[in-house]
């Protein structure tokens, strides 16, 4: 399997030359990418050329091996949510696969010979990374001997981070778990409409603040910058309602619900990872 046929299973379809990709479908990628690429060039490249650049070092370095003496240097993980699981946006999908990225040792902070990589968000509740283990200076990056682990205590915080539903957990032979109580449910509600980023009272705070601005700006009469006045503290007592929901959120989230044995359920988020020639 090649990157252009791990890129196909990330998109569901066979790769289209005259397909191009934006930023909406690459959420991620190596952060030496921007020195190789014109101003908004990456945003538009084809899913062929994404497929070529990922390619490019296996030609460029034809001694590079892996410790099994292969040379199959395209990994792919991808990383599933829960069904049951909110909508993330397109920032939320970007820092799990940099978080991913970085507990596969595929990135090293700081590293200027890193792996190049990236992730696509094509399919709902899905993320795909694919990655070329050869190293910009030639070099085969070696994966950590234990990245199962690592990969799923990763999952296990981004999970608490985003408040995603939490993975299944095993007390011997038979697999228990919290189903989502009331409580749960409703912290996740609250935690939505609290969120400062998209949360529809952060969008209506925004524009009353917009709205106070420019009827300060316009005032002609003294009651035009009283209403503005009003308006500003309507917008503080919003923010004040947003801090107060997401306080309540978190503690609701945090409220202990009663354990049952239930069967295997999928986990929140399911990181797998597989090397392909």
């Amino acid at each position: 399997m090649s990157a252009k046929d791990a890129l196909s299973e990330a998109l569901g379809r066979a790769v289209r030359p005259e397909e191009g990709l934006t930023e909406y479908t690459i959420v991620a990628y190596w952060p030496a990418l921007d020195s190789y690429t014109l101003d908004e060039e990456s945003a538009t490249w084809s899913s062929v050329e994404w497929a070529d650049h990922l390619e490019d070092p296996i030609f460029e370095n034809p001694f590079a091996a892996s410790p099994r003496g292969d040379r199959h240097a395209i990994a792919h993980l991808d990383v599933r949510l829960h069904p049951g699981d909110r909508d993330l946006s397109g920032a939320e999908w970007a820092e799990i696969a940099h978080r991913f990225v970085r507990a596969a040792g595929i990135e090293i902070p700081g590293d200027a010979n890193s792996c190049r990589w990236i992730a696509v968000q094509a399919k709902p509740g899905r993320l795909d990374l694919i990655a070329n283990l050869i190293r910009l200076d030639g070099e085969w990056q070696h994966l950590p001997a234990d990245l199962p682990r690592r990969l799923n205590d990763e999952a296990r915080r981004i999970e608490q981070d985003l408040r995603l539903i939490p993975v299944a957990t095993s007390d011997g032979p038979d697999r228990t778990r919290r189903p989502p109580t009331a409580s749960t449910q409703l912290a996740m509600l609250l935690a939505q409409l609290a969120d400062e980023r998209v949360g529809p009272l952060a969008t209506v705070r925004g524009l009353i603040e917009n709205s106070a601005h420019r009827l300060a700006c316009q005032a002609t009469r003294p009651v035009d910058a009283d209403n503005s006045h009003r308006l500003e503290l309507i917008a503080d007592r919003l923010r004040t309602v947003q801090e107060d929901l997401d306080t309540m959120a978190g503690r609701l989230a945090t409220q202990p619900g009663p354990r049952t044995t239930v069967a295997p359920a999928p986990p929140a988020v399911r990181p797998s990872v597989r090397h392909t020639p």
